[in-house]
């Protein structure tokens, strides 16, 4: 089969629920992926950076295929000899006291709102179905009926209402707007949001936000919680975005790269006084926590330590910025991110448009994605040699340059 018969496939069978870059792969191998027809790309997202460690690490594949050939699954209802293993590493990694395995990136959200939410009610002393949260606008935490419920993305959002309430949106990057929403309600018991906002366009808060947030919250008993599914492990040139500002959330949501891309695995970290909250029966999933899941995340995370992953993406990133501001061209609106989360913004409602970039791009040999029409993000998997993303640039130089 070819391409055009794949997505024909797609196109009858499946929901229309994405709007893909009209390209089928079938192979992936570090930096690169090669679509049914044998063509190869530089992949410039990473799926989402779900696969900082790159693609098909020998490491992962390997310890998948050994735990997938012993044991799979037993569901929570039995113990099994990984899941403690990899809560006593992954608590030791990141310092905290706790760790709750789930699967996917916006159950780890769910996840940290209902511990925070139980937290306030059995240590914060609000009242029963008054606990409140303060989301940012812009925001991308998945797309659940919470996550639309907090979403200001009309996309996202509309057609999904009766939306869940105890719910309040604020701007992003704006203390003054925190501290105003904090004093105006005493039933506010968490802060979620994303130490860069990378669906919304990879929008990377001023120098020392994150560090205000932390103190606002800590002087008024709220917890922080930080949604790093994207962010995290060793994307923006630290293990941690909020690294950068050296900068502890109550809560830590982990995913995408927890795994490797080798499946769903999320995490939620928190301290006792908050994890132990939640008891039995309260919380949990079938799959998290399976011994596949926590045999491939310590893997996962031990790949982007012993590499150096952090480092390689903060030099890089450094190296990437330039190439791209070396362009000055009246369309592009602004070049910006940390490590190796960017994205190139054109100027909304010209001539030049992102998803027509996009499309000459993978004809080129670069595969990226636009979000919100006029931002393209660049995301390549964090093993990428200077070499390799020296190459990749120019291919993305002359793509641009073919659109002056």
């Amino acid at each position: 089969m070819n391409s055009k018969q794949f997505l024909e496939l797609e196109n009858k069978y499946g929901a229309h629920n994405y709007h893909p870059l009209p390209v089928v792969l079938s192979k992936g191998q570090g930096v690169f992926v090669w679509d049914v027809e044998g063509k190869k790309y530089f992949d410039f997202l990473s799926a989402y950076s779900a696969v900082n460690q790159g693609h098909c690490h020998p490491k992962l594949v390997k310890v998948m295929q050994e735990q997938a050939g012993k044991l799979s699954l037993t569901s929570r209802a039995f113990y099994n000899d990984c899941l403690g293993p990899y809560e006593k590493f992954i608590t030791e990694f990141f310092d905290y006291d706790k760790v709750l395995p789930m699967n996917t990136g916006v159950e780890g959200v769910e996840t940290a709102i209902k511990l925070m939410r139980k937290w306030a009610y059995l240590k914060k002393g609000i009242a029963e179905n008054a606990a409140k949260l303060i989301v940012m606008s812009g925001n991308f935490h998945g797309r659940t009926i919470l996550a639309v419920s907090i979403s200001t993305d009309p996309e996202s959002r509309k057609g999904f209402g009766p939306y869940m309430p105890g719910i309040e949106v604020i701007p992003y990057n704006d203390i003054d707007a925190l501290k105003t929403s904090i004093k105006a309600d005493g039933n506010v018991a968490g802060v979620l949001l994303e130490p860069i906002q990378g669906e919304a366009g990879v929008f990377v808060p001023d120098a020392g936000y994150l560090q205000q947030v932390r103190k606002v919250c800590s002087e008024n008993n709220i917890l922080m919680i930080a949604d790093e599914v994207q962010t995290g492990l060793a994307r923006t040139g630290r293990m941690l975005c909020v690294n950068h500002e050296e900068v502890r959330p109550d809560l830590l949501i982990l995913g995408k790269a927890l795994s490797g891309g080798m499946l769903p695995v999320s995490a939620v970290l928190a301290d006792d006084e908050v994890m132990m909250c939640i008891k039995p029966g309260e919380h949990g999933s079938t799959y998290g926590g399976n011994p596949i899941a926590c045999q491939v995340a310590v893997a996962a995370l031990e790949i982007l330590r012993d590499e150096n992953l952090a480092e390689k993406a903060d030099s890089l990133g450094e190296v990437f910025r330039e190439e791209m501001r070396a362009m000055d061209y009246p369309w592009i609106k602004d070049v910006r991110g940390k490590g190796l989360l960017n994205a190139v913004e054109v100027k909304a409602g010209g001539r030049v448009d992102a998803w027509d970039i996009c499309v000459k791009m993978k004809e080129n040999g670069v595969l990226v994605k636009p979000t919100h029409n006029n931002i393209i993000r660049f995301a390549p998997p964090l093993v990428i040699s200077k070499a390799e993303l020296k190459d990749a640039c120019q291919i993305i130089r002359d793509t641009l340059t073919g659109f002056v």
